[in-house]
């Protein structure tokens, strides 16, 4: 008798155990399930437009009701390649006024960040912040007084004009990296080479400034970016004589020319992402960890 009451409790207490333990399995199954939901919905929301416009690249004949293209082909691509077109030409454009504000913006952040990070400036602060207020208000109000305002000095319509205004929207990362990049030098190397008898500007140019070139370099990266992709100033200062790829792309959607402006997109996210890679790798923690101070 006993041997019998043993036995069915050791099934209870058997019974008791599976119990959670099949609970438990339905916990972990329903976590993964909602894990692969929520990374394919992301997946989506990141790749569904890029896929977009890669099918729009490559689709000729498009059309309602049809979910996909009706024919494929490259004839689009070799319009925006042929090198008597408007693509190349505008892309020519883009980069050269990019490089140029990279110039115009690193003239003006490397001494200025130098100065921020180094010297001991009163209202500092408020000159940090300064270099932010392009970013503080409408970019679409903002252009409208600048292009009135060059308009009246002679500069609309020109690559100058374009390059100013790209280079003060830029001086917001070039200074601002700038600063934190001399400040993540140790001043211990800089006192060293002084104290063996260099000069302060040679002190600058062989310890300070190759120390601080990653950071810098990256700013320039970022300048070089957003110039490549600014669209509103360009298009309020520059229009109609300087037309840049942004500018093509916003002309060629506008017309309902679907495939010039994916190809058009996807030309201009390439350096993209390829230069933020670039920049992955320059911009360090020591530096990051200066941003703003």
């Amino acid at each position: 008798m006993s041997g019998k009451i043993q036995a069915s409790s050791a099934l209870a207490l058997a019974g008791s155990g599976a119990r959670p333990d099949t609970e438990g399995r339905i916990w972990a199954f329903g976590s993964t399930i909602l894990k692969v939901a929520g990374l394919a919905a992301f997946a989506f929301l990141l790749f569904g437009p890029l896929a977009n416009l890669v099918l729009w690249s490559v689709a000729e004949r498009w059309y309602t009701p049809f979910k996909l293209p009706v024919s494929y082909g490259l004839r689009y691509w070799e319009v925006v390649f042929r090198p008597t077109g408007d693509a190349m030409t505008s892309l020519m454009t883009s980069v050269g006024i990019a490089c140029l504000t990279v110039l115009v913006a690193l003239a003006v952040s490397i001494p200025a960040g130098y100065a921020l990070a180094r010297l001991k400036l009163p209202w500092r602060t408020a000159l940090m912040i300064l270099f932010l207020l392009p970013q503080a208000f409408p970019s679409v109000a903002i252009y409208i007084n600048v292009a009135r305002v060059f308009y009246s000095i002679g500069l609309t319509g020109t690559i100058t004009g374009v390059v100013l205004v790209h280079a003060a929207h830029g001086l917001v990362y070039s200074v601002w990296i700038a600063a934190a990049a001399f400040a993540a030098v140790d001043r211990d190397l800089e006192l060293a080479a002084r104290n063996i008898g260099a000069s302060p500007l040679r002190t600058f140019f062989t310890v300070t400034l190759p120390l601080a070139a990653p950071g810098i370099m990256a700013s320039a990266i970022f300048v070089f970016l957003e110039s490549l992709d600014e669209f509103t100033g360009t298009f309020f200062v520059g229009v109609p004589q300087v037309t840049t790829l942004p500018l093509l792309l916003y002309n060629a959607s506008m017309g309902g020319n679907y495939q010039i402006a994916s190809i058009t997109a996807l030309i201009l996210l390439v350096p993209s992402v390829v230069f933020m890679l670039v920049i992955e790798r320059f911009l360090k923690a020591d530096v990051l960890s200066k941003v703003g101070q």
